[in-house]
C-alpha cells in the first residue's frame, strides 16, 4: 500500500509544527524523513498512525482517508514504532510481541497456531526468540527497542511507521535491523538522524526544515553538500562508501558551517 500526504498542517502546543508537508511513500518502498531536531519528523509521523489529528491536509492510505478507517481496521494496515514508547509492561517479552495481533482478532479470542508462528518469527527476525520468557522491564533500551519492533512486524501491516528505530541500538543490531527492513521491501516511511543510515537503507528522502519539505528524491540527488550545510548546519563533502557505493556524507568536525574554521576555502 500506499501513504500520500496532502498539504498536512500539524498545530501543536500552540505552535504550527507542520506546514504543508506534501509527500509520498510508494509501495514497497522505504521512504526516509531527515532534518534537525524540531523540524516536525515526529509529529508527521504521529499523524500518520493516528496518535495526533492534522488542523489541515489528509493523510491518504492507497487513496482512502486514514481517518475514514476504523481503529482497529487501520492498525491491520500501519503499525507504528514511535519513539514515545508507553509504560513499562509487566509482562513477558513473548507477551508484548503478541499484542501485535490485537486488531486481528476478537474480544476474549485466543491465540491460533498462526498468531504463534508470526509472534515467533517476528521474535526471530530481531533476535529476540532466545529471551521470549524475560520480563520486558528487565530489558536493556536496545532490546526493549527490538521487542517493540518485533511488536509491529508481528501486526503485519502494509505500512511500517518507524520513529528514530535504531535508538539504543549497538551497531551491529542498527546494520541488522536495517538490512532486515531492506529485505522486507514493505512499504515503510522511517524517520532517521543518521544520514549515513538514511543514504543506505532508504529508496527516497524528504527533508524537513522548520516544518515544510523542503527537498524530496534518491539521497544520492538529496544529500548535497549545499543541502547539508544549509539545513543542519554543517559542512561535509559526499563521496561513495568505498564498501556498498551509497553515498557516503563526510561531516567536516572543526566547526559548522560558515564559521571560517581551518580548511575553508
Amino acid at each position: 500500500m500506499r501513504i500520500d500526504i496532502e498539504d498536512l498542517h500539524v498545530d501543536y502546543a500552540g505552535r504550527t509544527v507542520v506546514a504543508g508537508a506534501h509527500l509520498v511513500a510508494a509501495e514497497g518502498e522505504i521512504t526516509g524523513l531527515v532534518g534537525p531536531n524540531g523540524s516536525g519528523k515526529s509529529t508527521l509521523l504521529r499523524t500518520v498512525y493516528r496518535h495526533l489529528r492534522p488542523s489541515a491536509g489528509r493523510v491518504l492510505l492507497d487513496g482512502a482517508d486514514l481517518r475514514a478507517l476504523s481503529p482497529t481496521e487501520s492498525a491491520r494496515h500501519v503499525a507504528a514504532l514511535p519513539q514515545e514508547r508507553g509504560g513499562d509492561f509487566e509482562l513477558t517479552v513473548r507477551e508484548v510481541v503478541a499484542m501485535g495481533r490485537t486488531p486481528y482478532k476478537r474480544a476474549f479470542a485466543g491465540e491460533d497456531d498462526a498468531d504463534r508462528d508470526i509472534v515467533a518469527r517476528a521474535l526471530a527476525d530481531v533476535g529476540m526468540d532466545r529471551h521470549s520468557g524475560r520480563r520486558f522491564t528487565a530489558l536493556s533500551g536496545g532490546e526493549r527497542q527490538r521487542v517493540l519492533l518485533a511488536r509491529a512486524f508481528a501486526q503485519d501491516p502494509d505500512v511500517l511507521v518507524l520513529d528514530e528505530p535504531t535508538n539504543h541500538l549497538d551497531i551491529r543490531h542498527q546494520v541488522e535491523l536495517l538490512a532486515l527492513l531492506r529485505a522486507r521491501r514493505r512499504t515503510t516511511l522511517v524517520s532517521l538522524h543518521d544520514l549515513n543510515a538514511a543514504a543506505s537503507v532508504c529508496d527516497r528522502l524528504h527533508v524537513l526544515h522548520a516544518g515544510t519539505v523542503v527537498a524530496s528524491g534518491p539521497p544520492r540527488e538529496v544529500l548535497t553538500p549545499a543541502l547539508v550545510a544549509e539545513v543542519f548546519g554543517v559542512r561535509a563533502t559526499v563521496v561513495d562508501h568505498p564498501l556498498t557505493g551509497d553515498p557516503l556524507i563526510a561531516f567536516d568536525h572543526q566547526g559548522p558551517a560558515g564559521t571560517g574554521t581551518a580548511g575553508d576555502t
